[in-house]
């Protein structure tokens, strides 16, 4: 590559994954796997050591793997530190560690060699599946084996942070783990050829603080060492060599995004009322208790979706009755005064797996045995969980939400497993809330036609935007091949929470939205003008989102909604959203 078409400006554009705008020096980061692995012969008399050897590099890779965790828990990224309990399980998996004993006790052959050759069967076979969540797990087993292998070949983990001091890291790709060795003082920003937004350095990156921007293809073959790079991590934008025009015009936006920001943090803490004095109202997602703090810092009061698989992944197996009232009590307990906590009811399957016979891969796993259809199914597992909510919900306000049902019967039958778990309480001289309410996740196409016959079985409704557009639109959400046509604005998306939510107002429950447009600020006016009751959100979006809805007016964000419903071109939908948001936020000038 030549001087001259070095210091050329040019221009990438990949997905932006975790906001910021900073600049500095490219590191191109090479990342060089133990390849060579010695290959000898072990003394029969020598084989049980050397299995206790192999055993104890599986302990000290725990360790390690689970320093990390506690490293990003501390950081208060509690979701995000699940990551490695996913390689944690690679470490237990007696497929994996099973056949390496076996190898290694019929081949006579060297822990290294049968450990490196069984891992690399299974790295091979889940890359050649069509399944991106599979193939997504191909990046677990490598970080594993290199954690071991260095282990067994008594190399010691290294950090990163000391080698690319004040630089932005340049990388096909990167493991959470290495992503995690990463201090924030010393790196600048991610950049990945490969990954979307929830792939797993994504979202560590995200909880680290680091702008991070993925999917930009060849980057790391484009950047050379040392280059200057500009990265935007909020539009996915890289500029390689920026002109002085370029940086002069980066400059501008950075000092324009710093002062809206101080002015969106000024009105934190103002009443949540329109400019005509229309309440509304904005909740967070939770994936456990120990992220209430965070609802608090934001000032949210009520928490719109407690993820409760998450206690299920982080152990890896089915919890306790016991384990669950631990979880669900605390987080009661913890709720601001008056909040209420809506917990959605185990939605296991799809992309979120245990070690269980009784969750088994599927072809299509998002349209799989999954959500209610798996507690119906299996509903001891389903009491366990009614059982821990209900007896939580004597200890503060807790609402039930059942996910992903398709029909009427689905409601019928979870309550009345609901009413046996009551049952089971009361014979027990359990306390719980006789009254507890019960809503129905809306986010399939059937669930939304038949909104207004399961309203009747219900106390509220959450739309789950998420599933609801890629059901939709039949574009699974995390093929990358695919995922351009996956469009929150696509007007048959919005008709159908509309018409979720006139199903809603017109039995008289509320109805709510969660998911990826719910913590949106361009689409906050539309659902206001639509009449959903409340927006659920990551409690980090709640700011802009709460400035915005207090700079309009019902009978704006009422007109703003008949327009777009009329409106059939998502494009178009998008450019009417964004200049009604930008028409609220303050000029930076």
């Amino acid at each position: 590559m030549g001087e001259d078409f070095q210091k050329q400006e040019f221009r990438l554009q990949g997905v932006g994954c975790s906001p910021g705008v900073v600049r500095g020096k490219a590191f191109v980061f090479l990342q060089k796997n133990i390849e060579e692995i010695p290959c000898y012969k072990i003394e029969e008399s020598a084989r049980e050591a050397e299995a206790h050897r192999f055993e104890r590099a599986l302990e000290a890779t725990r360790e390690q793997i689970a320093g990390l965790a506690e490293d990003v828990r501390s950081r208060g990224a509690t979701a995000e530190a699940d990551i490695f309990d996913a390689h944690l399980l690679v470490l237990d998996d007696p497929a994996i560690v099973g056949e390496t004993l076996k190898a290694m006790a019929t081949t006579g052959l060297n822990a290294e060699y049968c450990f490196n050759s069984t891992s690399r069967r299974y790295i091979e076979f889940f890359a050649g599946l069509e399944d991106d969540y599979l193939k997504e797990r191909v990046s677990d087993i490598r970080d594993v084996t290199q954690r071991v292998l260095k282990n067994l070949l008594g190399i010691a983990p290294t950090g990163t942070s000391d080698r690319y001091s004040k630089r932005v890291i340049v990388a096909e790709d990167l493991t959470p783990s290495e992503t995690t060795t990463f201090e924030r003082s010393n790196v600048l920003a991610l950049l990945t050829d490969m990954g979307n937004r929830t792939s797993h350095a994504a979202i560590v990156a995200r909880a680290m603080g680091i702008p991070a921007v993925v999917g930009l293809r060849n980057a790391s073959l484009r950047i050379a060492q040392d280059d200057e790079i500009l990265v935007d991590g909020e539009k996915g934008i890289v500029y390689i060599n920026p002109s002085e025009k370029t940086l002069a015009c980066y400059s501008t936006i950075s000092r324009q995004r710093s002062r809206l920001a101080a002015v969106i943090e000024k009105e934190l803490s103002l009443p949540d009322v329109t400019l005509d004095g229309c309440a509304f109202h904005l909740e967070g997602n939770i994936g456990g208790a120990d992220d209430i703090e965070n609802l608090k810092k934001f000032r949210l009061k009520s928490v719109g979706l407690f993820r409760s698989e998450g206690i299920f992944l982080r152990n890896d197996r089915f919890p306790s009755e016991e384990q669950q009232f631990e979880e669900y009590r605390r987080a009661a307990e913890s709720m601001p005064e008056a909040g209420t906590l809506i917990i959605r009811t185990l939605d296991l399957g799809g992309d979120k797996l245990i070690s269980s016979s009784l969750l088994a891969r599927e072809d299509n796993p998002f349209m799989g045995f999954r959500a209610i259809r798996f507690c119906l199914e299996f509903r001891d597992i389903f009491k366990d969980q009614l059982r821990a909510i209900l007896r939580a919900s004597a200890f503060g306000k807790i609402k039930i939400m059942f996910p992903m049902i398709c029909s009427v019967a689905e409601v019928v039958a979870a309550k009345e497993v609901l009413e046996e778990a009551k049952n089971e309480l009361r014979s027990r001289g359990e306390k719980f809330d006789e009254d507890i309410s019960v809503g129905a996740m809306i986010e399939i196409p059937a669930a939304a036609v038949i909104a207004e016959n399961i309203a009747e079985e219900v106390d509220f409704f959450s739309i789950g935007t998420n599933d609801l557009t890629q059901y939709t639109l039949a574009v699974d959400r995390g093929n990358e091949k695919i995922s351009h046509l996956y469009d929150s604005y696509h007007p048959a998306v919005l008709k159908l929470i509309y018409f979720i939510v006139k199903a809603a107002r017109k039995t008289g429950i509320p109805c709510a939205v969660c998911g990826e447009i719910a913590g949106d600020p361009v689409f906050a006016p539309l659902l206001l003008g639509m009449g959903v009751s409340a927006l659920s959100m990551t409690p980090n979006c709640a700011a802009k989102i709460r400035y915005i809805l207090r700079h309009t007016d019902t009978d704006s964000v009422r007109k703003l909604a008949r327009a777009v419903l009329a409106e059939p071109e998502p494009r178009n939908i998008q450019e009417r959203l964004t200049l009604f948001m930008n028409s609220i936020l303050p000029e930076t000038e």
